[in-house]
């Protein structure tokens, strides 16, 4: 009877530790350059933590850079899908011998010992020598070549601004293992989702390069001065090469870029973090920047939660912008207004991604989506500006999508999407919808402690779209199933309606999502009155609300009208003048005499 007593009350917490679990991965790896032809080697050590409940028999690596390459499944698809990524389209397709990626793994063991292994273009499959048990540890070590492919996406040598290396995605990378399972996805287009874990990492290369990346130096007084080798304070002159140390720790990804031209600066930042800036061009946009990216630092700071290490990088490198650990690669600089706006987003994603990391490849507008809302909140504050609605942008895209006929789940794989067009707005319109008008429903106030509470529950673990609904349902006190449900897996629309008929306001549900509706009227003798309809499914009402509101019973989701009278003679009625309800169609929001 003890046993079953036990059994019975102990199941609930086994499932919760179940689904809060991180697998670890701590990384050591040595990798040597030559950037007369681009190619590289590398060993790599990796400690294996089984932080699951699960056996693992197997492991999965991601080699990025054979994306690159004539007839890959990146090529193939920028190919045939109809409206390809402007940066992609035929270029893979037209790759020489001597402009293809590679990346490829001759040597595998585990705990010493050599395991088989097989290579499938981006995915490479391992099958353990020895099972590893939950709780368990595993060493796994390999040694692995490569080529840098021609700068096409994200990674590459010679970027259009003349960047000599750009090394994202450029090594092995052990696949991520959660509570879903393995996710071995191969590299078509879109983004990733990896292990945390702690990187120490040697980079040897030419003395006259600049580096910076993910991690802090650990040797900057072997490499000399502000990292600049002709700035030097140690005599190099019989070196060829240097090796660069560097470490980051809790992370999940490491990146690094090189140049031999690189201007780099340091600004503190807010808590004595460094910010880095390596860029050689445009240089006095990139000056300009610094001290806006201080300020954006401070409100993401202030309006999530403290970002974590004390150094983040800016450089210039890749194409438009992306995020990795502890920095950003970002291109261009000519229209200063691009690139504060770039790196507004692209740091938005130290903590929508590199400390908050939801699977990208599955939720892509979970991170494009927050880093969207919470960018332009962040750029407006360090310029002074307060438009009435700042996401006014991403609504407007939304509509576009909305309306277009082609629009997908926010459920649909990040490489399932029949247009970019729909992926894109998808994810970081839509998704910075999501947010801007969850502060519609719960109000802007309690969304501010949604996402700071979001952050202090979930940092460095890899939440899902229930985990941030739960954080918003504890705080806000209300039903947001629905809302999940309805916005992000389905791809039905908000459409709403008002007539005024008889002395009644008479409003229509034209689309199938339910959402609770303020209005304002406007009487013939110029006085205006609030009104709030809550929905059922919210099972409460917004606690923001101001006393000018009037509210009204709730409006049962499955009834296509509500109507209520009006005591004295109207002359307008409007839904929602804050612009924050995603109505897809406007024209129908408002009545007029």
């Amino acid at each position: 009877m003890k046993l079953l007593f036990y059994l019975f009350f102990s199941l609930p917490f086994v499932l919760l530790s179940q689904s809060n679990w991180q697998q670890n991965a701590d990384y050591e790896m040595n990798v040597d350059i030559d950037v007369e032809s681009y190619r590289f080697n590398g060993s790599q050590e990796i400690l294996y933590t089984n932080n699951s409940p699960d056996t693992i028999s197997k492991v999965y690596y991601h080699l990025y850079f054979n994306a690159f390459k004539p007839g890959s499944q990146m090529d193939v698809r920028s190919l045939n899908i109809s409206d390809p990524d402007s940066r992609v389209k035929d270029r893979i397709s037209k790759l020489g011998e001597n402009e293809e990626g590679d990346l490829s793994v001759f040597e595998l063991k585990q705990d010493g010992k050599p395991v088989f292994f097989e290579q499938q273009e981006t995915v490479l499959l391992a099958r353990l020598n020895k099972v590893l048990l939950p709780g368990k540890k595993t060493k796994l070590t390999l040694l692995f070549e490569g080529v840098v492919p021609k700068q096409i996406r994200r990674s590459g040598r010679n970027n259009k601004d003349g960047v000599a290396l750009s090394m994202t995605q450029w090594y092995p990378k052990l696949a991520e293992y959660d509570f879903e399972g393995w996710h071995p996805n191969p590299y078509i287009a879109r983004e990733f989702h990896g292990v945390w874990g702690d990187y120490s990492v040697k980079i040897t290369i030419d003395k006259n390069y600049i580096l910076g990346g993910t991690g802090y130096l650990q040797n900057s007084t072997e490499i000399g001065y502000g990292y600049h080798p002709k700035n030097k304070t140690i005599d190099h002159s019989e070196k060829e090469k240097l090796t660069w140390h560097f470490f980051a720790p809790s992370v999940h990804d490491f990146t690094w870029a090189a140049d031999p031209d690189f201007i780099h600066d340091v600004v503190k930042g807010p808590n004595d973090v460094d910010l880095h800036f390596l860029y050689k061009t445009n240089q006095e946009n990139w000056r300009k920047l610094q001290p806006h990216s201080v300020g954006l630092m401070k409100y993401f700071n202030e309006n999530i939660g403290e970002y974590p290490w004390k150094q983040y990088s800016i450089i210039q490198g890749g194409d438009g912008g992306m995020e990795y650990a502890m920095s950003t690669l970002i291109t261009g600089g000519e229209q200063y207004s691009r690139l504060l706006g770039t790196t507004s987003h692209e740091m938005a994603h130290a903590w929508f991604q590199h400390i908050l990391a939801n699977n990208e490849a599955k939720h892509p507008w979970m991170d494009e989506g927050f880093a969207s809302y919470i960018d332009v909140l962040a750029e407006n504050s360090v310029l002074g500006k307060t438009p009435k609605n700042p996401f006014k942008r991403s609504y407007d895209s939304y509509r576009r999508l909305a309306n277009s006929g082609v629009e997908q789940p926010q459920t649909t794989h990040s490489d399932r999407y029949n247009y970019n067009f729909a992926y894109s707005v998808s994810a970081y319109s839509k998704g910075s919808v999501f947010l801007a008008q969850l502060g519609y429903i719960v109000g802007p106030k309690t969304l501010k402690k949604i996402l700071k509470r979001y952050f202090n529950e979930f940092k460095f673990k890899h939440p899902s779209p229930n985990d941030f609904k739960r954080v918003a349902e504890k705080v806000s006190d209300l039903e947001l199933e629905w809302y999940l449900n309805d916005w992000t897996r389905t791809a039905e629309k908000i459409d709403y309606a008002i007539t005024y008929t008889k002395g009644n306001a008479v409003l229509e549900r034209k689309g199938l999502i339910p959402m609770p509706i303020e209005l304002v009227v406007t009487f013939k003798d110029e006085t205006k009155k609030h009104y709030y309809i809550p929905t059922d499914l919210m099972r409460g009402l917004k606690k923001e609300l101001s006393s000018s509101f009037e509210i009204l019973p709730s409006w049962g989701w499955a009834s296509p009208f509500y109507s209520f009278p009006l005591q004295k003679e109207v002359v307008k009625i409007e839904i929602d003048p804050s612009g924050l309800l995603a109505d897809v169609d406007l024209k129908n929001n408002i009545y007029k005499l």
